[in-house]
């Protein structure tokens, strides 16, 4: 007759020990080796195999460690947990530590019984995170099965990276150019979105009536949607432009996918209000229903909106879980490291004689033009207008981009209609904070409207081509003295440009002029996004080969591809807007790349550039910046410039530059009579945006999850797993006692190398299988990165990384099997001989396994989930004192003061040992206890699902496992103590 395992239980089988799960039956066990992973799970047949109960082996007397022992042996346990017995499943498998804040949303979302969040943090404080751990989370719980993305094409692949590195999610990419290939894998009536349960899709391509439709039919049960924003247009929108019509194919597909009750939804952006109500309402809308129409003024309102909705700028969380928090104290205090502040300045440069004259000549030309086309009809009227504009804007770039689109046809010239030309020419006066079309928006617009205007233009081309290079481009001088300076007080600035010829010319006319250390690279919208940051990592790399020489220094040269979206805090510390943008908020996205969390400067240099004498540079500074700095100087944070605002006044600009020329642009702009009114009503605008902006930084504010519950999770989580340094210790530690050659350059990165030919056999084969044969048989050197994102033959130092997973299991398995041969860095014994105590003092580690009965929406899930606990008790186990867990912990700092006599170490350790059954009882009693409170955890965390918290169970498998006992002895005994306890 088989015996019956209950699931937590320990058997003996196939020569080693394993743990029973909840899978297993009458006739199958399913079981997990003791110590090891998801990934070691097996089946066995208790009728055909040898099947036995087992108990978990005491320490051996005759196996003594150091002081470090028992530091090193808790280490290796608690990496090997990949699933923790708290309420969060996900947080011991994944690659990031994520700072207390950023649990917020972790918390709202368990709340609820369908998902659903709009997540609208500042740009920087790491919505990206927020939204993997809430992914992860579900996933681990089984209450999502399948994630859908849905992002810019440009984000697609950092997605991609950020989901695969810190979250261990492997999604595939649905975009234009790789759905051909994966529709060549799927079978017959298949669906490409039901084939992948993991997937990272761009809105631009989904949109699409074929896909669309795929989409919306076997959608997965859980869609992140980034910078939403762009998915909703205002009920007001203007009808026939590009923007709205597709704002309103999103809002269309976004509508059909929230409509699905049980449909898991977070919505992401960092502008959820863009001064449009009934856009921000239809944004809350896809969130649930009833939230488009409550009353946002009343208090109740507001705590409806509470529920969904997390809104913080970084005043709000630079520090956090302080007592000006509500806390008692600062010990759980976090402080995020974002940059202090921007050091901005604005700096001039005049044109040269012979560009002036160029450009007055354009500005005839131009005149002309409007005048001319005025008189033809309104479509032709329109299509000059915008022809202007890009000569305009192309001609106070650079001569490069003004040659390419003087010799260029206008997009609008092929309209029919005055209304197409609009819609064809506004591209290139928009820098629109809600524009999403940055992808081709780089490309040098054309000018050229017809034929008899072709041979006037062509000349006016062949004139800019001859002003390349700074002897007669006084802005490509200025921006050398710019970076010149920037490079020699230890900066790596971004210079940012409208378009991509005046990118590329930058990058050939500044090669070799910058100091021979400097590297140089461009990166514009003829690159796809893949090759991007291919590019942005080659140039980071270069420079890194380098890194011992203090002079080495990055320069990348960009366009608007990459101002939105792509993280560059860790390359680059200083912005410089070569071309000045035509709405503020293009300059805000540009410097939020690297003004953001990671950037280790505490302060970003910003330089804005501008002509003083062009006829456009200074207006727009003087007009839309201005007013923009100091609305952020009197409310303390950046608000939108509404985009009919922006547009408003760059065509006042242009209108005045056409009338007066270059040189009556020096008069004040608002001294001419007919745009008056028209700016009066653009200050009313955008002042009105401005308070209304101010006024919902109170009225949103997050207070549905209050500090004093994130930090009670916080220290749960810190006491279960460990941070980010004690892996890093561990990994350093560990190699050296196992013969490996260590450097730690001790350079403030945290990064170290290590080689590991010395290691033990069964090491070297272990890192190889994850880091490559050839590294390890040519005893070549291993980095060990404390950043997530490595590249092959390389470690990241987290808990999650194979490389620091292999390390941990062969310390555990050498201390857990007395027989490895080799240097074995823990033991589960130790004697120590220190002033740390007074006392004589017994630190247990022991680990507790639990059976969890979680309730979800799909129904029960049986779960077996480990902990491990330090565990220290005064005097002898008969008489023991138990000391609380922060005194415990602390015991693993301590240091020997004194040598111990072998002699005596054995008969302290095997009086410890004998006493054992003496502390059976307190053991029982405090896995009993640690069992509540993980139930209690569980229920506070989902305390406002009554449905999900309903069958909830944790019961503690007995005996809990003592895998090290440490004695720690004064080194003079106190005169209390007696020779016994002594």
């Amino acid at each position: 007759m088989s015996l019956t395992y209950t699931a937590g239980s320990l058997v003996a089988a196939r020569g080693r020990e394993w743990v029973v799960l909840p899978e297993s039956a009458s006739d199958m066990l399913v079981l997990r080796p003791l110590g090891g992973s998801e990934d070691d799970i097996a089946a066995v047949f208790p009728a055909f195999e040898d099947v036995r109960p087992a108990e978990f082996a005491a320490p051996s007397p005759t196996d003594l460690g150091d002081q470090r022992a028992a530091g090193l042996l808790r280490t290796a346990l608690r990496i090997g947990f990949r699933s923790g017995a708290g309420p969060f499943r996900s947080l011991a498998s994944i690659a990031v530590e994520p700072r207390a804040y950023q649990l917020v949303p972790l918390l709202m979302a368990l709340r609820q019984r369908t998902v659903r969040l709009l997540i609208s943090d500042d740009v920087g404080i790491g919505k990206t995170v927020e939204a993997g751990l809430i992914a992860k989370e579900l996933l681990a719980q089984g209450e999502a099965t399948r994630l859908a993305v849905l992002c810019s094409p440009a984000l697609a692949e950092q997605w991609q990276g950020e989901l695969r590195e810190k979250f261990g999610i492997d999604a595939e990419l649905v975009l234009a150019s790789t759905v051909t290939r994966l529709e060549r894998g799927l079978e017959l009536g298949q669906s490409l979105f039901d084939k992948h349960p993991y997937t990272i899709i761009s809105t631009d391509f989904i949109k699409s009536t074929r896909h669309r439709e795929d989409f919306v039919r076997n959608c997965p049960d859980l869609v992140i949607v980034d910078e939403a924003h762009s998915c909703v247009a205002a009920d007001d929108a203007g009808q026939g432009t590009a923007s709205s019509s597709s704002n309103q194919l999103r809002y269309e597909l976004l509508r059909r996918v929230s409509a699905d009750a049980d449909r898991h939804l977070l919505l992401l952006t960092a502008t959820p209000h863009s001064g449009k109500e009934s856009a921000f309402r239809n944004l809350l809308g896809l969130v649930r229903p009833e939230l488009a129409t409550v009353n946002l003024e009343t208090s109740a309102g507001r705590a409806k909106l509470a529920e969904y909705f997390v809104a913080r700028k970084r005043a709000d969380v630079r520090t956090y879980l302080t007592k000006e928090d509500g806390l008692s104290d600062d010990s759980l205090a976090e402080r995020t490291a974002f940059p202090s502040d921007r050091w901005t300045k604005d700096e001039p440069y005049k044109l040269s004689p012979a560009y002036r004259a160029l450009l007055d000549d354009a500005i005839a030309y131009a005149r002309d033009r409007v005048q001319a086309a005025g008189e033809q009809g309104r479509r032709e009227a329109r299509i000059a207008w915008w022809s202007v504009i890009a000569l305009l804007r192309s001609m106070v770039s650079s001569p490069a981009a003004a040659a390419q689109t003087l010799k260029t046809r206008s997009e609008s010239a092929a309209a029919r209609t005055a209304q197409e030309a609009d819609v064809l020419g506004a591209p290139v006066a928009a820098d629109s904070a809600e524009n999403d079309r940055l992808e081709g928006m780089d490309v040098a617009p054309g000018a050229a409207e017809s034929e008899e205007a072709g041979a006037r233009l062509l000349e006016l081309s062949q004139r800019a081509a001859e002003l390349v290079g700074p002897a007669e481009d006084a802005k490509l001088k200025a921006l050398t003295k710019h970076l010149k300076s920037l490079i020699a007080e230890g900066y790596h600035p971004i210079v940012f440009c409208r378009y991509i010829p005046t990118a590329e010319y930058l990058a050939t006319q500044l090669d070799g002029k910058l100091g021979k250390k400097t590297k140089i690279a461009a990166v514009t919208g003829t690159l796809s996004p893949q090759q991007r940051l291919e590019r942005i990592e080659q140039l980071a790399a270069e420079s890194a080969e380098e890194a011992g020489d203090p002079a080495v220094r990055r320069v990348l040269i960009a366009t608007d591809c990459l101002s939105e979206g792509v993280n560059l805090q860790h390359y680059f510390d200083a912005v410089v807007h070569y071309d000045l943008a035509w709405n503020p908020t293009r300059h805000d996205q540009r410097e939020g790349r690297v003004d953001r969390y990671g950037q280790k400067r505490d302060q970003v240099r910003v330089i804005t550039m501008f002509g003083e004498d062009n006829g456009i540079d200074g207006k727009v500074l003087e007009v839309l910046f201005a007013k923009h700095r100091q609305i952020k100087k009197d409310l303390g944070i950046s608000v939108s410039v509404p985009d009919e605002t922006a547009s408003g006044v760059t065509d006042a600009v242009v209108e005045w530059l056409l009338l007066h020329g270059r040189q009556g642009s020096q008069e004040s702009l608002f001294e001419l009579d007919s745009h008056q009114e028209s700016f009066e009503r653009i200050e009313r605008e955008w002042s009105s945006a401005a308070e209304r902006e101010k006024t919902s930084q109170s009225k949103y504010a997050q207070r549905s999850i209050h500090p004093e519950e994130v930090a009670r999770e916080v220290a749960a989580v810190r006491a279960a797993l460990g941070g980010a340094d004690e892996v890093r210790n561990f990994a350093l530690e560990a190699l050296r006692d196992l013969d490996a050659v260590v450097r730690d350059p001790r350079d403030g990165t945290g990064d170290f190398t290590a080689q590991a030919g010395g290691a033990p056999a069964g090491l070297r084969d272990a890192l190889a299988a994850t880091l490559g044969g050839r590294l390890i048989e040519e005893d070549r050197e291993i980095p060990f990165r404390t950043t997530p994102a490595v590249g092959r033959g390389e470690a990241a130092l987290v808990r999650t990384d194979p490389a620091i997973g292999a390390i941990a299991s062969y310390v555990l398995d050498s201390a857990l099997d007395t027989n490895t041969p080799g240097p074995r860095p823990a033991r589960r014994c130790g004697v120590v001989t220190t002033d740390a105590v007074t006392i004589r003092t017994t630190l247990l580690l022991v680990r507790y396994r639990f059976h969890l009965t979680l309730p979800s929406r799909t129904g029960e899930r049986q779960l077996v989930a480990e902990d491990a606990r330090l565990l220290a008790y005064e005097g002898m186990p008969s008489r023991a004192r138990w000391l609380d867990d922060e005194a415990a912990a602390a015991l693993l700092a301590a240091r020997a003061s004194a040598n111990t006599h072998e002699q005596l170490a054995r008969n302290q350790i095997g009086r410890a040992l004998d006493g054992l059954p003496d502390l059976a009882g307190h053991l029982t009693e405090y896995g009993t206890s640690l069992a509540a409170e993980l139930d209690a955890s569980h229920r506070r965390v989902r305390k406002a699902n009554e449905e999900i918290v309903r069958g909830l169970k944790v019961v503690p498998q007995e005996p809990a496992d003592v895998l090290g006992v440490y004695v720690y002895l004064p080194q003079q005994p106190a005169s209390t103590v007696s020779g016994a306890e002594a």
